[in-house]
């Protein structure tokens, strides 16, 4: 394993969030809040340590995705842990589970808060804690691959091990280039989201925290109602861009080309519209005589619909108040989640169409056993590699939720809670229901409840593996074997 590597990733990681502490000193300042200290002083405990570890380059660059998953893995960890300890020290949030649990909901884009008065922290905090969500959402390790230069296919195989999806291809031949692209069409979205949002009437600073959480898909409020006190030009304008964000990158990436044509046919970019559609006709149907009208209803069944595929979070009503049947709806959608290569979460809507045209093939086979017929997605075969993985990732996901559902069970809450919990965090959306319902928070859970959340929601962002791998014992001995025979004498080796 290729270890000097893998602390040159980790050193560039806490090297560029001490600079990104910056941004909320520069808050801190313009509201004359001491709040802005703490964020200095966590930079510097974070930046000295990522300055020692990159003085030296690695001799080589290249690795293969079992570096890419450790490094991956590790990274988000640490990112976390620094992040985490300003709450502490604001002592804002004191207890180091709860900022931690806080932190990693953030940049894993969750937005499950542990918070029950969100307004009651300083506008530093708050902007630290909404800009996890933009950090997050797009993955600082496809930021670092814009800025170092790794060779050897190792590019590749770093974004495979963060990026969201079944699989991670090239925009243009150098990965360094896909990543710069993905980030200006992140950072231009956003920003068109932020001037919508002000000619709307809303506060500059209240218009660039919601438009982190809805670019990281994450949700994190700066109101303890979130989107509820919104007016309804405001609501639609965030509706509009979890939608935005929720789609394939790539499709963006063919509209820049003059090719709208191709971004169309993408299938996942159609079946995540037609879900969305179908979702927002049920539930609209179910609230329609809870509203005060049709537009009122349509807005908020789209909004929540939105907010729920999108794995964003944000709330306009109390949608635990609504029928089983809307209620059933969007907690489907959290496990579906968005298109594969957005900042959206959940198993991905790529997924459930190969699933299902892989069912349909086998149904077939009963029939004609002799056919022999492809899947395809986009009009090119699916290969046996991504068809198996996805089987893989599936079985996986659901014996890590049930484990999941199960300790936090001992706990002794409702199933719906229990159930929902641990959907909203391993999928990434925040609200569940019952206890953790859009108007509730999950600081009423106990510090083991908290770890097995926490836990899920980062093997939820990084798609379960390369968190997992960090618990196989195969890796370490290898690591651990590979140190031993390097101190052995040379008549040894």
């Amino acid at each position: 394993m290729n270890k000097s590597v893998i602390r040159y990733v980790l050193g560039s990681i806490m090297k560029t969030e001490a600079v990104l502490l910056l941004l909320p000193c520069i808050v801190a300042v313009i509201y004359r809040e001491t709040e802005g200290i703490y964020y200095l002083i966590t930079g510097v405990i974070c930046g000295i340590p990522g300055v020692l570890m990159t003085r030296k380059k690695p001799e080589d660059f290249v690795f293969h995705l079992k570096e890419g998953c450790a490094a991956t893995a590790l990274s988000w960890i640490v990112i976390s842990f620094f992040g985490c300890l300003p709450f502490m020290m604001t002592g804002e949030i004191p207890a180091f589970h709860d900022a931690m649990f806080e932190t990693i909901s953030g940049f894993t884009t969750t937005g499950a808060s542990i918070l029950s008065d969100v307004e009651a922290l300083s506008y530093t905090s708050l902007f630290w804690r909404s800009f996890t969500h933009w950090i997050g959402g797009m993955g600082v390790l496809v930021f670092l691959l814009a800025i170092i230069p790794l060779s050897g296919g190792s590019n590749i195989n770093l974004m495979r091990a963060e990026s969201p999806g079944p699989s991670v291809g090239k925009l243009v031949p150098k990965m360094r280039y896909t990543a710069r692209i993905l980030y200006i069409i992140y950072f231009i979205m956003t920003m068109i989201q932020i001037i919508l949002l002000v000619i709307g009437d809303k506060p500059l600073f209240d218009s660039i925290t919601t438009s982190f959480g809805t670019a990281g898909t994450g949700g994190f409020g700066i109101k303890n109602d979130s989107m509820m006190s919104c007016t309804p030009y405001q609501q639609w304008v965030v509706t509009i861009f979890m939608i935005l964000f929720g789609v394939n990158f790539n499709a963006y990436y063919f509209i820049l080309l003059k090719n709208v044509k191709k971004a169309l046919a993408m299938e996942e970019v159609r079946g995540y519209f037609i879900i969305i559609l179908a979702a927002t006709g049920i539930v609209f149907v179910n609230i329609l005589d809870m509203s005060e009208g049709v537009f009122d209803a349509l807005r908020h069944a789209l909004f929540q619909v939105a907010s729920i595929i999108t794995t964003t979070g944000f709330a306009t009503v109390d949608f635990n108040l609504w029928s089983e049947t809307a209620r059933t709806v969007l907690v489907l959608l959290m496990f579906i989640g968005a298109c594969a290569g957005s900042t959206g979460g959940g198993i991905k809507v790529s997924r459930f169409i190969v699933m299902i045209k892989a069912v349909a093939k086998e149904l077939n086979a009963y029939i004609h056993p002799k056919s022999i017929k492809k899947i395809k997605m986009d009009g090119k075969p699916v290969e046996n590699d991504v068809i198996r993985s996805i089987n893989v990732y599936i079985c996986t996901f659901f014996i890590i939720f049930a484990v999941s559902v199960f300790a936090v069970s001992l706990e002794g809450k409702d199933m719906v809670t229990t159930f929902t919990a641990v959907a909203t965090a391993i999928n990434n959306v925040g609200p569940g229901l019952e206890l953790v319902g859009p108007t509730q928070n999950f600081g009423g859970f106990t510090p083991f409840s908290k770890v097995v959340l926490m836990f899920d929601m980062l093997a939820g962002r990084l798609e379960l593996f390369p968190l997992l791998i960090m618990f196989n014992p195969l890796m370490w001995k290898e690591v651990l074997g590979r140190k031993k025979k390097a101190e052995l004498p040379a008549t040894q080796k």
